[in-house]
């Protein structure tokens, strides 16, 4: 069986597969696609020793779960993006930025300092980490935990404003 005749049999199968888990046409179509490539890569890897089916929904099961943690990633650096936007435009602001190196110096520590090495010593997590003897990850959780706090006491100050 030539893989034409492969990607006729199945790929309606394994469009519908992907559609039931993405729960979009287009995401469906477009992981589906690229599966067949990579099964098309790989075929001659084929053996045949198991089901060709098995192993086709294997690679599309696969390839929509990466295409899930990348857009997941992107999906949360977006997020992250636009909550650090609000504390940049409460820094251009003078008021504002006097009241969020007054709530930055009542801060407790690691959060005071590792949110001040990030934001203007624009030091990486990698180097953050090290300086504390943990991990970028911890680093990273710290600086988001940090800046959560400005972004609820600088929302809390202007509600008190307006």
């Amino acid at each position: 069986m030539d893989f034409e005749e492969i990607y006729q049999e199945y790929f309606k199968e394994i469009y519908l597969f992907i559609k039931s888990l993405s729960n979009d046409a287009s995401i469906a179509e477009e992981i589906m696609q690229e599966a067949f490539f990579k099964a098309l890569k790989a075929i001659e890897k084929f053996d045949g020793t198991k089901d060709i089916r098995a192993w086709l929904f294997t690679i599309a099961k696969n390839t929509y779960f990466s295409h899930y943690k990348r857009n997941k990633r992107q999906i949360d650096l977006d997020v992250v993006e636009e909550s650090g936007v609000q504390i940049v435009s409460h820094l251009m602001n003078e008021e504002d930025a006097f009241a969020v190196h007054q709530f930055l110096h009542s801060m407790k520590e690691p959060y005071k300092e590792v949110f001040s090495l990030r934001t203007f010593g624009e030091l990486p997590f990698e180097k953050i980490g090290l300086l504390f003897g943990k991990s970028a990850g911890w680093a990273r959780v710290t600086y988001y935990r940090a800046r959560k706090q400005i972004i609820e006491y600088m929302e809390d100050k202007n509600y008190e404003r307006d």
